[in-house]
């Protein structure tokens, strides 16, 4: 369920503490840094989006990533099929692991360029900039 934040709840009046340990809090003023975003920002921000008031994924991103794990579980079958006839002798067709593999690293690739353009829309978002 996501949450409606009106006009009136957008002052910020309420105050919650949270304690980190100075290794966790400078981790954090990086992680913050590097989203251009102060460090209240930062935990407001990953503290709504855990809250679901502001989720991280959007429908369109989760669409993205479930058909990437399907492309990933049809190739794991793939590879297994080819391990069980190495296994028991079968020398399994070449292209047939030369293509699992290419598959493979192609869906890797895809998964890694649209996890990192998701971070990259989410960091803008969380500044309040179009990605």
């Amino acid at each position: 369920m996501v949450h409606c934040i009106s006009e009136a709840s957008k002052r910020k009046e309420k105050v919650a503490h949270i304690r980190f340990s100075p290794a966790e809090y400078d981790a954090l003023e990086a992680a913050a840094s590097a989203a251009g975003m102060t460090v209240s920002g930062f935990v407001r921000s990953l503290s709504m989006e855990g809250a679901g008031v502001r989720p991280f994924l959007g429908e369109g991103d989760r669409l993205v990533l479930g058909l990437l794990a399907d492309g990933m579980r049809a190739i794991g079958g793939n590879l297994n099929q080819i391990a069980r006839a190495i296994n028991t002798g079968k020398l399994p067709v070449e292209g047939d692991v030369a293509g699992s593999i290419r598959d493979a690293h192609s869906v890797a690739t895809t998964l890694a360029s649209e996890l990192a353009h998701m971070t990259r829309r989410t960091a803008a978002a969380r500044r309040g900039e179009n990605a």
